[in-house]
C-alpha cells in the first residue's frame, strides 16, 4: 500500500502578519506622516518680506513685541498694555491713566494681538488673555533695531573689581606701603563693600533702566 504524503505541513510559506503586527505599521506610518507634516509646517513658517513690514509699521505693535521679548515666557494682556501706554506717552507705568490703559488694552486686545497671532508671531490666548512670542518671531531681530539702550558691562565690572581687591590683598600680604599700614580687616570691609556696592547698582539698572524707563526699538530703514 502506497503512502500519500501531506504537503501542507511540509511547505514552507512566508509567515502572515497579525493584527497586532498590521496596527503596530499602521501607526508606524501615521507617526511618520505627522513628522512629515510637522517639517513642511517649520518651513512654511518663514514670514514674507511684506508681512514683517505690515506688521511692524505700527508703533504700537513695535512697543508690544518688543516688550514680549524681554519677557520671560508668557505675559498677562493687562500687564503688557499698562507698559506699552507708558512708551507711548513717554512716562513710568505708575502715571499712566485710567483712560490711558484701557485705550492701549482695548486695541491690542481686539485688533493688533489677533492680527499678530494670525501672522504666527505670536500665541496668544484671548479668552485668558495670554501672549507670548512664537519661535517664528526670531525674524523680525533683524528689521529691529534692538540695542537703542546699549547694556551695562556688568561682568567687565565684577572683574575688575576682583582683580583690583586681589592686587590688594597682595599687596597688603607682602608688606608694601601705604597697605601694610592698613589693617586686613578693613581691607577685607573695603573690598567686600565695593563688590556690594554694583551689585546694588546692578539690581536697580536690571529692575529699572531695563524695563521701565528703556526706549522701544524702531525699523531698521536699511
Amino acid at each position: 500500500m502506497s503512502t500519500i504524503g501531506d504537503s501542507s505541513g511540509t511547505e514552507s510559506a512566508d509567515p502572515e502578519e497579525t493584527p497586532d503586527q498590521q496596527d503596530a505599521g499602521v501607526a508606524d506610518s501615521q507617526v511618520s506622516d505627522i513628522v512629515d507634516a510637522e517639517d513642511e509646517d517649520e518651513e512654511e513658517e518663514e514670514l514674507s518680506r511684506d508681512l514683517v513690514f505690515d506688521v511692524l509699521k505700527n508703533r504700537r505693535r513695535r512697543y508690544a513685541l518688543h516688550y514680549l521679548r524681554r519677557a520671560d515666557g508668557s505675559v498677562q494682556l493687562s500687564e503688557l498694555a499698562e507698559q506699552v501706554a507708558a512708551w507711548e506717552n513717554d512716562i513710568t507705568v505708575d502715571a499712566i491713566s485710567a483712560a490711558e490703559r484701557k485705550r492701549v488694552y482695548t486695541a491690542l486686545y481686539q485688533s493688533h494681538l489677533p492680527k499678530l497671532d494670525d501672522a504666527g508671531i505670536v500665541e496668544y490666548n484671548q479668552n485668558r488673555g495670554i501672549v507670548e512670542l512664537s519661535s517664528a518671531a526670531d525674524q523680525l531681530d533683524v528689521y529691529l533695531d534692538l540695542e537703542s539702550q546699549p547694556d551695562v558691562p556688568w561682568a567687565n565690572w565684577y572683574l575688575g573689581l576682583a582683580v583690583g581687591g586681589l592686587g590688594l590683598l597682595s599687596g597688603a600680604w607682602l608688606g608694601l606701603p601705604p597697605l601694610a599700614a592698613v589693617a586686613d580687616v578693613l581691607l577685607a570691609t573695603l573690598i567686600v563693600a565695593a563688590f556690594g556696592s554694583v551689585a546694588l547698582a546692578h539690581t536697580y539698572y536690571t529692575r529699572h533702566a531695563g524695563a521701565s524707563s528703556e526706549t522701544p526699538p524702531e525699523i531698521q530703514e536699511s
